[in-house]
């Protein structure tokens, strides 16, 4: 059986045990970034609405179904109103699973809602969680001598992606390779895509030596983004109408 039957038939799955309805749903991992071991899992993440009368409860209802987590799936998704009320936030996440190039299911509720989610995004939060994220990685994989090579990859995509929000001030894309060209410095693409290549042929791309010139890089680099953060305007917040608009569609479009 092909990943994607299996997939949909989880996702289908899903919406029986939990009486949900999945708007959409992607890959959101190395697969959609476009450097994917040859075991990697998949990485899939999902937006789902309830019925209407779940959302009048007094009683809390989850947020978050987390479904299966093993070595080939990893699957969970967000509650619509926990999506749209992190979308008021510039949460990133939002941002990446709309534009992820692997969409293993959709809906035309959230076709035409796709459009608008970009217009919430805010340069100050995108900065800092791209920010967080290099930084700890680099942190706790990169200092030593002898490093695990692939989490180069696990702070490159995020410094890159703050590049991005630097020099164009929207949502970075998912593909690592459209980062790469528009951001990465012209002398290290050829010790970049060397990497890459070892990464997709290898299934498990272990220890080596660090890489003297792709560190300094991304020493550099994360310092320039922080200073960047730093500087940046204070985000404006986006219209809570709007969400609330795209809330109640939600509903309705869980319910046909």
């Amino acid at each position: 059986m092909e990943i994607r039957e299996i997939i949909e038939q989880k996702l289908a799955e899903i919406e029986r045990a939990e009486q949900v309805t999945v708007l959409h749903a992607v890959e959101s991992g190395s697969r959609a970034w476009g450097f994917a071991s040859p075991d990697s899992d998949y990485d899939v993440r999902f937006i789902y609405v309830r019925r209407r009368d779940d959302y009048l409860r007094l009683e809390r209802t989850d947020d978050v179904i987390e479904w299966q987590l093993d070595e080939t799936l990893d699957i969970n998704g967000w509650d619509l109103k926990k999506a749209l009320q992190l979308l008021h936030k510039s949460n990133p996440t939002l941002f990446e699973w709309n534009s992820s190039p692997v969409v293993y299911r959709t809906s035309d509720y959230w076709q035409r809602i796709s459009p608008q989610i970009s217009s919430f995004f805010m340069d100050k939060a995108g900065l800092y969680h791209y920010l967080h994220m290099a930084k700890g990685n680099f942190r706790e994989y990169l200092k030593g001598d002898t490093v695990r090579l692939k989490k180069y990859f696990y702070v490159l995509r995020p410094v890159l992606a703050a590049k991005w929000i630097i020099e164009r001030h929207c949502p970075p894309p998912m593909r690592f390779s459209e980062l790469a060209d528009a951001m990465l410095d012209p002398e290290l693409k050829p010790t970049v895509d060397a990497l890459m290549q070892q990464k997709m042929q290898t299934p498990e791309l272990g220890e080596g030596p660090a890489i003297p010139g792709l560190r300094a890089y991304l020493e550099r680099n994360i310092d320039a983004v922080e200073q960047q953060a730093a500087a940046a305007a204070p985000d404006r917040e986006g219209s809570w109408e709007l969400l609330n608009r795209m809330f109640l569609d939600g509903i309705a479009a869980g319910e046909r």
